[in-house]
């Protein structure tokens, strides 16, 4: 009698349980397929090179929610400039100097008709410069403008020449960089992790984002999605169903 194991299109598994070659390569493809997926999501993807813009919270800094160019701070505010490589506006870059109005305008008194506001400049690391240029010292500066005056506004009066896009982001502050605008960093190249678009409240000084809902994800990019879990589950249940229906046809 012809033993059950050389019988066409079974073998049996090192437990000794026979499997059908079908169900087995089905296995094995959805396996493969979901390691593909499960690689794809943790990936690193590209993150961006550009100014964040900062207000002072304290004794802290919190991502500003306008633009410079559409916030009019008031008499005694402190903001703060970042260059940094960073995913979106939970991983950017802080300002490295600690938001202190009374050290920054010691030497600006008040007066009338006009209003001071601290500014942090930090054009950030080596690591996170572009190729072939050198970050600037970190400073600060007192700006003393119009009681009306823009954030923008401050800024230009302290740190010329400034450099914007066609969207008014801000591209270089006191010439730096040379070049470039929120350009995109390889995953594998820049500071840190370098992975994904900045998601930057509309109208301030970071990228907007291709997320297609407009949103901060916060999640930091570091594993996979939502969506690319369900679609693994969706897999493996399909995979499930098919052996079992095989299984019942036998």
């Amino acid at each position: 009698m012809t033993d059950r194991a050389g019988c066409a299109g079974e073998r049996r598994t090192p437990s000794g349980a026979v499997l059908r070659t079908p169900i087995a390569a089905l296995l094995t493809t959805l396996l493969a397929a979901s390691a593909v997926l499960f690689g794809a999501g943790g990936a690193e993807a590209a993150g961006y090179r550009y100014w964040s813009f900062w207000e002072a919270n304290g004794k802290d800094w919190a991502y500003a929610t306008q633009g410079p160019a559409l916030l009019r701070p008031d008499d005694g505010t402190v903001q703060g400039f970042r260059f940094s490589v960073s995913e979106d506006s939970a991983d950017a870059d802080q300002p490295r100097r600690a938001p202190d109005f009374g050290a920054i305008c010691a030497d600006t008194p008040a007066k009338d008709g006009s209003k001071r506001v601290a500014l942090v400049i930090d054009p950030g690391t080596a690591a996170d410069a572009p190729d072939g240029e050198e970050p600037p010292a970190l400073r600060t500066a007192c700006a003393r403008i119009a009681p009306d005056a823009s954030s923008a506004e401050a800024l230009a009066s302290v740190a010329k020449p400034l450099r914007y896009d066609s969207s008014a982001m801000i591209c270089a502050i006191s010439g730096y960089p040379k070049s470039g605008c929120g350009e995109q960093v390889s995953g594998d190249g820049g500071k840190k992790d370098g992975s994904g678009k900045p998601s930057a409240p509309a109208a301030s000084s970071a990228p907007a984002a291709d997320d297609g809902d407009g949103g901060d994800d916060g999640d930091g990019g570091g594993g996979p999605s939502a969506g690319l879990l369900v679609g693994i589950g969706a897999v493996l249940l399909l995979g499930v169903a098919a052996v079992f229906q095989a299984r019942r046809r036998r």
